[in-house]
């Protein structure tokens, strides 16, 4: 049976990356505000654990986002298919990513995908190029963590 899975990002400002990563791949930032109010309600949650964004409680250094057409829990706001979790953590960022993401442009869309990506804070790195078989960025997100944009 296949496993279900969410790719944990550690990060210095979650929601910040959250809101990067929403945009570039077109996902829905979680609103898991119904559960923080629940816990909140029920005293399993200090008020210290909790942050406003954009109008609504969220738990203090995390957000995730999910595709917009994936299931998810209408009470929790969870999602439960393609999902990123991003959390801080007091450490920065040492090295080079051991996994990363590659975002696909739509066929000849890879100069358009690169452009609206910078726009949204992403930087160039290096070009790749690969002769027959194309080629592609590497770039980093705000933070610096490296993806491919193909």
């Amino acid at each position: 049976m296949a496993l279900s899975w969410k790719l944990v990002i550690d990060s210095t400002n979650a929601p910040a990356l959250a809101d990067f990563w929403a945009a570039a791949l077109e996902y829905e930032v979680e609103d898991p505000s119904t559960l923080v109010e629940q816990l909140l309600a029920a005293g399993h949650l200090g008020e210290e654990a909790v942050v406003e964004r954009h109008g609504r409680k969220t738990f203090r250094g995390y957000a995730a986002i999910r595709h917009p057409e994936d299931p998810f829990d209408e009470t929790s706001g969870v999602g439960r298919g393609r999902r990123l979790l991003f959390q801080d953590v007091p450490e920065g960022k040492s090295g080079k990513n051991r996994l990363h993401l590659d975002v696909h442009s739509e066929p000849g869309g890879l100069d358009a995908l690169v452009a609206r990506l910078e726009g949204l804070g992403a930087t160039r790195v290096r070009e790749v190029n690969r002769g027959p078989a194309g080629h592609w960025w590497v770039m980093q997100d705000p933070e610096g963590n490296e993806f491919c944009a193909a």
